[in-house]
């Protein structure tokens, strides 16, 4: 049982905590609270009211309109309704994300509701993923599994054409064409992919890059597909390095450390194991390889990527390793 009343506003796009509370899909924004005693509430406008009766897993689900006539008055402003709301139910002190908008928050204040942010995860039991949630993982990867295999199929049919770029259905295979497909192909699946990353050459040694331009033969090809699916909002993420051709005896030898590093870190990765300590461990690995990691020319290189990350209702998320204990 809470001992401390929780609040957040906002919509599923932007705060994937309101999901995670609610099990909803909100394009606008609205309300969730939680009392001292447990209790969860949702506030929504008319256009999501019904649908969150039905669905939402909240206790009880209040009306916007309704909460304004009790008001006495549809031109209330937000944050008086809101604050009308919270005091009915027993809150005048309440926590919220450090997200919380912060106009928002100062209406809120002036009100008379005390808000206390306290820093992210605001739902730490997100860390841990149950059996329901791992199965949507899973599947998102399966549709990431799917966009990706489309690229090895549309590479593997490709040819080596003038200059070394490659050739697709006659014309020259580029990043956005082979990112098109890709993303298509885990649509296909069920899942939608956003800048999906289709980078070669010199662009797959800036982390992110999404890519553009012809596609070359021999060149190192990174691809990085991160499908969400919208039934659940689970995330699926993968990423791999290809090449179309042959690979440079240099490019060979990065493969292999990268590969006896993923091979260490495995070995070391357990419950409660220091993220830090096993960033810092991969970091020294390929400085012995000859891949020191630091600033030269103005840009970093060598490794200066994270090992890894979370993965569920956001992209990115707790935990990660290079920041605290796993």
């Amino acid at each position: 049982m809470p001992k401390v009343a929780r609040l957040m506003v906002g919509n599923t796009d932007r705060f994937p905590d309101l999901t995670y509370a609610t099990g909803l899909f909100v394009p606008d924004d609205f309300a969730w609270f939680q009392t001292r005693s447990g209790k969860t509430f949702t506030l929504l406008g008319a256009l999501e009211i019904d649908r969150a009766r039905r669905t939402a897993q909240v206790d009880q689900c209040l009306d916007l309109s309704a909460e304004e006539k009790r008001l006495g008055s549809k031109k209330a402003p937000y944050s008086h309704v809101l604050a009308s709301v919270l005091r009915r139910h027993g809150i005048r002190q309440t926590t919220v994300p450090s997200s919380f908008p912060i106009g928002l928050a100062q209406q809120l204040t002036q009100c008379g509701i005390r808000l206390k942010p306290i820093p992210e995860p605001f739902f730490p039991e997100r860390i841990r993923k149950d059996a329901k949630e791992i199965q949507a993982i899973t599947s998102a990867i399966r549709s990431a599994e799917a966009g990706l295999s489309r690229a090895i199929e549309v590479l593997r049919s490709s040819k080596i054409g003038k200059n070394q770029v490659l050739r697709w259905n006659t014309k020259n295979l580029t990043s956005e064409i082979l990112r098109t497909e890709m993303e298509i192909a885990c649509l296909r699946h069920g899942a939608i992919a956003k800048d999906t990353i289709v980078a070669g050459g010199n662009q797959a040694c800036d982390p992110h890059e999404r890519g553009s331009g012809p596609l070359r033969a021999h060149q190192a090809i990174i691809l990085d597909i991160f499908p969400r699916n919208p039934r659940t909002g689970y995330f699926g993420d993968i990423t791999r390095t290809v090449v179309k051709g042959t690979p440079s005896d240099r490019l060979s030898h990065l493969r292999e450390t990268v590969r006896q590093g993923q091979l260490r870190v495995i070995r070391q990765t357990r419950t409660g194991a220091d993220g830090r300590k096993i960033q810092q461990e991969l970091r020294d690995w390929f400085f012995t390889q000859g891949y020191p990691t630091k600033i030269h020319q103005g840009r970093w290189q060598g490794f200066f990527h994270g090992v890894g990350h979370g993965l569920g209702l956001e992209i990115h998320e707790s935990p990660r390793f290079a920041m605290s204990s796993l």
